[in-house]
């Protein structure tokens, strides 16, 4: 039976991708493991690191704050890593016959400790959950392609214009380590991430695979909507919209044109009676105050089942992301039968059919946002997810990927 590990700072939110995957393993002949930075669920086969690691993350925070303290936050987030873990010293990625490399920054691993696991020769399989891995430091280049013509230095994130700014740095020290290694293998669960990595100057020559994420389709799945209400406490003649909740601030998340997009809506339909149905935080006033409609908060939800509750108590959900490498949040609500509507970009259209089980919208237009809306549900809509990113198949992909890596 081959040993594969999971190295992923945390299991929560987007995280959860290292420990679907595991969990799916486990019923095939791959043992299969976790190695985790913060502490965040109890399941059989993940290892938490030290209380020492977990200092470590403190102080690579300061650390990284200080080094991107001139970045223009409107472009995004960098990392240049300084702190890290040797994991290759761990029996659980010694003794693995493939490893995976999933989202580990924050002090769990720098450039010196992915080297470390590189040189122990096995398969490496770099997961990208976003462009970290391929460019020179930022998670998301939005109209930025230097990482493909020209490698990175005068970074649009830093104010002054420096060809040997970290952004270059880092591009390097990356360039060094894949060039040194053969037994990098890379994955993006997007088809557009997928074709930024084959365009990257980094991993361009590295082996590149298309593999979507996998959710558990027996807690994603479709309940009576009713039923679903009546545990929620939402009257069953609403017409409920939901969406994860927006940092406000984010570049990525699209506040501005979601806002404006229940403007509009609120403007066609005044007297329709619209709840707003909101998950990811507690309660927060600035978006409160901003949404026309009844709004609900249901606060951070931990439990799966609770999630897809909730989708399957929305007529329609809302993903107005700008930038999204896959969209966990879209393919939970199309598995629970829940039609989408967000921005053409990104994974969002491996995932949205425009007007079959959900909307694709003009990027970054507010109007189409609404009209996206109002179209689903006119036309009550269902959603589905398409064959090509259905579990079994997703999972077949990956035992493929690991026989094929294993040769």
């Amino acid at each position: 039976m081959k040993k594969l590990v999971h190295i992923q700072y945390s299991m929560e939110s987007a995280g959860r991708a290292a420990l679907r995957l595991q969990r799916a393993f486990q019923d095939t002949e791959i043992s299969s493991s976790i190695v985790s930075m913060e502490h965040s669920v109890e399941s059989q086969g993940v290892k938490y690191m030290s209380a020492r690691a977990r200092l470590l993350t403190r102080l690579e925070d300061r650390i990284q704050n200080y080094l991107t303290r001139k970045v223009n936050k409107k472009l995004g987030s960098f990392s240049y890593p300084v702190l890290g873990n040797n994991l290759a010293k761990l029996d659980e990625v010694k003794n693995a016959d493939v490893i995976y490399i999933h989202w580990a920054l924050k002090g769990m691993l720098n450039f010196r400790s992915i080297e470390q696991i590189a040189a122990l020769n096995k398969p490496v399989v770099i997961f990208l959950h976003d462009m970290w891995n391929i460019t020179g430091g930022c998670h998301h280049s939005f109209d930025c392609v230097k990482y493909k013509t020209e490698g990175c230095g005068n970074c649009p994130m830093f104010p002054e214009e420096n060809k040997n700014d970290l952004s270059a740095k880092e591009f390097r020290k990356k360039m060094k380590i894949y060039s040194r290694y053969n037994n990098l293998y890379f994955v993006s669960p997007g088809r557009w991430l997928y074709d930024c990595a084959r365009e990257s100057l980094l991993t361009r020559d590295k082996p590149a695979f298309y593999i979507p994420n996998l959710l558990d389709k027996n807690i994603y799945k479709p309940v009576d909507k009713n039923a679903a209400r009546q545990v929620l406490n939402i009257d069953a003649n609403e017409t409920v919209i939901a969406f994860g909740a927006i940092t406000v601030g984010s570049p990525y998340k699209g506040w501005a044109y979601l806002q404006k997009a229940l403007a509009l809506l609120m403007q066609s339909a005044p007297h329709q009676d619209i709840s707003v149905l909101i998950f990811g935080s507690s309660y927060k006033k600035e978006i409160a105050d901003a949404i026309p409609f009844k709004v609900k908060f249901m606060g951070y939800l931990k439990d799966e089942y609770s999630t897809a509750l909730v989708y399957n108590a929305a007529d329609v959900f809302i993903a107005p992301s700008l930038a999204e490498a896959f969209g966990y949040v879209v393919m939970e609500a199309l598995s629970c039968g829940t039609p989408v509507v967000g921005f053409d970009v990104g994974g969002i259209p491996d995932m949205v059919k425009h007007k079959e089980n959900g909307y694709l919208a003009k990027y970054k237009d507010a109007e189409d946002l609404a009209e996206g809306i109002r179209y689903c549900l006119t036309n009550d809509v269902r959603g589905y997810l398409p064959p090509a990113i259905e579990p079994a198949l997703t999972l077949q992909k990956h035992l493929e990927l690991i026989e094929q890596v294993s040769k």
